[in-house]
């Protein structure tokens, strides 16, 4: 804990801080009677590579002053600046789960606030030896571990004015742990959606089970009231165990959280630093919180009076709305559209409980859906700083970033893969095509062109053959390593994407020669692959494989004679599997992607509507509420994880057509609504808020016709591709109707109505 006094003359005009607290913080302004939170809840501090990059909030505190005596007041976690398995006296007893152990070193604070007068003058205090700093209440805290608090130890009074604090010590000035010291790029993480038990089951006296109903990415908010020194220890999970009491399975080692009652009547607390990600809470009554096996101890006179969950993600905008006559999409929809939030910090991270890592390839395989749905363009710059942090010096972007640990040989790929490291231009090219920021893609094109360097350079033959591969497909053996296709496949592909990418960037940022030479690169490393893979007796890529077929019709780099075959082989397999994929988490989006473009979404229908495994529909046929780490929902993988969420992008993209490109060189096009009418389907409502303005696409179905209603944003235009034979509000321009393909519209701002034939 730190504090610094100070005394106000007058109130100012203006009051601003500026705070770092690695690795989390949480700060109070206070006069003697009352300590006023800085900020608005949540975790705060940005995750960076903090020798490379330190963030520093920047927050309006005018209103929070008082003339005369007043306290900034700061304590400090350690989040992922110092990530350790136990305390000191839990190193005696056992040790909690961690993903790595590293640390930046202990948690530091460098903060300044300036006051500025009426009259023009300023004042600024800074960290400086006048701070005082003792130990706080929290007896132990990790990212992935969980807390233990002590309120014995939490004297309230200590963050106002008037609190006697000769026995702290003054505060030390050391070093910071070298990165450079900048704005936050991301937005803060928030306190969001709050969830109550939905059921309460008592296993004995002293443990009892709370079901919150939804799996979610947060934490607890208790009440209790008991005397001095009982403990409660929570422990949250993601599923239960036979026995009723809550299941780590999922977590891959113990975490929990444990509060010691100061004994003062009515007690509130939440943990402070960490979040986990879970369904349920388990309370148990405890004699201490260490080891974790220890028995449960029932305290008669101890009582939790409530408990709920709060859900915490970044503060991104919503931006996007879905829903249909179809129960199984509007579910299918909220299953990723959980996860998605869950995963979404300082960074994107793959799961909120054992990981906590930003995973590179989910930032451009999932892009597409996630930026319909919230506002995320400063969660990617912060993402594109962490990758140009994290860039090794030979160029290769590593699997995740920031690179908080190296996993070395396991699997032979986890720290290098291309499939994980294209992120690096795909990301950022996927975030253009949404937001139009030309700025963001010349600050990252320095990067790009390392990285592309460096994956070509590993190229041999044109052939990039390594990595690993389309992760999580499903075959006979557990979860893993491909199974389905051969190890290149992917990789050479990326690699033809990062150079076709590329060529685009290049182009718009005025390099022509640089754009000649990665359009070459594209065509060269497209020949190989299909000089490699192609296999002429069966007419397919590869082995046949859903991804190897899929990949290259979706990136465009089959030859016009093997297109329909290969079309042909991938539409079969996936009805040979009962409209089932077999794919992996890099394969199934570009499955989702060749059969759009190939105008086979009746074929993606069917993959979604299907309810046995592996489907979206069997995840919630078990009752999961987040989408899971695999296809089957295997209870012992991740019950919260973004991997597999390919279909949002179809939902908003496809079937409610609103196809939204900024990267497109005709601005009337960069709007285009195509929405597709798929039987089975009643109607559709969507609305997306982009970077041009409010969109929406609606359709129903009214008898032998589907009525569209459609709003393009003020000042901008929208091209609206319809069914052949569509009839139109009288003011569209209509530019095509090619009776056998489809009508075309130019329409200007407003809202317009069509009708057309059903399907």
């Amino acid at each position: 804990m730190f504090r610094r006094t100070f005394t106000v003359r007058a109130r100012p005009v203006k009051a601003t801080l500026r705070i770092v607290g690695v690795g989390q913080w949480d700060a109070w302004i206070a006069d003697s009677h009352e300590a006023r939170p800085v900020a608005s809840p949540g975790l705060h501090g940005a995750w960076t590579d903090y020798r490379k990059t330190v963030a520093y909030d920047t927050l309006d505190v005018t209103r929070l002053l008082h003339p005369g005596a007043n306290v900034l007041s700061v304590m400090l976690g350690n989040g992922m600046f110092n990530v350790q398995k136990t305390s000191l006296e839990g190193a005696r007893k056992g040790t909690r789960y961690t993903k790595f152990t590293g640390s930046f070193g202990a948690p530091k604070l460098i903060a300044s606030l300036e006051l500025k007068y009426r009259e023009g003058r300023t004042e600024v205090i800074t960290s400086d030896s006048q701070w005082k700093a003792a130990p706080g209440p929290l007896l132990f805290d990790s990212a992935y571990g969980g807390e233990d608090f002590d309120a014995r130890r939490d004297d309230p009074t200590w963050k106002l004015a008037g609190f006697d604090d000769h026995a702290w010590q003054s505060a030390k000035a050391v070093d910071g742990p070298g990165g450079e010291l900048i704005p936050a790029i991301a937005l803060p993480v928030g306190v969001h959606e709050t969830y109550k038990p939905v059921k309460t089951t008592t296993l004995a006296p002293g443990r009892v089970v709370y079901d919150l109903g939804q799996n979610f990415a947060g934490i607890v908010r208790i009440s209790v009231h008991g005397p001095a020194g009982a403990i409660l220890r929570l422990t949250p999970g993601e599923l239960l165990n036979a026995d009723g009491t809550v299941s780590q399975a999922t977590f891959h080692g113990p975490m929990w959280w444990s509060y010691t009652l100061r004994g003062s009547g009515d007690e509130a607390w939440q943990p402070l630093f960490d979040y986990m990600g879970f369904r349920y809470v388990q309370a148990d009554w405890v004699k201490s919180p260490w080891p974790y096996s220890e028995p449960v101890a029932p305290n008669a006179d101890a009582t939790v009076l409530s408990i709920k969950g709060i859900a915490e993600h970044t503060d991104a905008r919503a931006v996007g709305t879905f829903e249909s006559s179809s129960e199984m999409l509007n579910r299918i929809h909220h299953l990723i559209l959980a996860a998605m939030h869950n995963n979404e910090v300082s960074l994107m991270t793959d799961c909120p409980h054992r990981e906590k890592l930003g995973w590179l390839e989910q930032t451009h395989l999932q892009a597409d859906g996630m930026m319909f749905n919230n506002d995320l363009r400063a969660l990617m710059a912060a993402n594109d700083r962490n990758m140009a942090d994290a860039q090794w010096d030979n160029g290769i972007v590593p699997t995740i970033a920031p690179e908080y640990t190296r996993f070395g040989s396991i699997y032979g790929s986890f720290d290098d893969s291309p499939e994980w490291g294209s992120a690096a231009i795909l990301e950022p090219w996927w975030t253009y095509t949404f937001y139009g920021d030309r700025a963001q893609l010349e600050k990252d094109y320095p990067m790009m062109q390392r990285y592309i360097a460096a994956l070509a350079g590993k190229a041999k033959g044109g052939i990039v053959e390594y990595g690993l591969g389309d992760w999580y497909d499903i075959g006979p053996k557990p979860p893993g390593l491909e199974q389905h296709t051969t190890l290149g496949v992917t990789a050479t592909l990326m690699l033809v994407q990062d150079a076709q990418t590329m060529e685009c960037i290049a182009t718009l940022l005025g390099h022509a020669d640089e754009a000649a030479r990665y359009g070459d690169l594209a065509t060269r490393t497209a020949d190989a692959f299909n000089k490699r893979f192609w296999d002429e007796v069966h007419q397919w890529y590869d082995t046949g494989s859903q991804a190897a077929n899929a990949m290259p019709l979706a990136i465009g780099i089959v030859p016009a004679e093997h297109h329909q075959a290969v079309l042909e082989h991938l539409v079969a397999d996936i009805h040979a599997l009962g409209d089932h994929t077999n794919a992996g988490e890099i394969g199934y989006p570009y499955l989702l992607r060749a059969l759009a473009k190939e105008d086979r979404d009746d074929v993606i229908l069917a993959m979604l509507m299907r309810k046995d495994p592996p489907s979206y529909g069997s995840q919630l046929e078990v009752g999961a509420t987040a989408l899971t780490e695999a296809w089957d929902a295997n209870p012992h993988s991740s019950q919260d994880h973004l991997m597999l969420g390919g279909a949002e992008q179809w939902l908003y993209r496809r079937l409610a057509g609103i196809d939204f490109d900024r990267s497109r060189a005709d601005e009337a096009q960069q709007i285009t609504v195509h929405p597709i009418a798929l039987s089975g389907v009643d109607w559709v409502r969507a609305g997306f808020d982009s970077s041009l303005g409010h969109i929406e696409s609606d359709w129903k179905r009214e008898g032998t016709r589907v009525a569209y209603r459609i709003t393009v944003p003020a000042g901008a235009h929208a091209m609206v591709v319809l069914p052949p034979q569509a009839a139109s509000d009288a003011r569209a321009r209509l530019l095509a109707s090619e009776s056998a393909i489809q009508s075309r519209f130019l329409v200007g701002a407003g809202t317009w109505t069509f009708s057309a034939p059903a399907n």
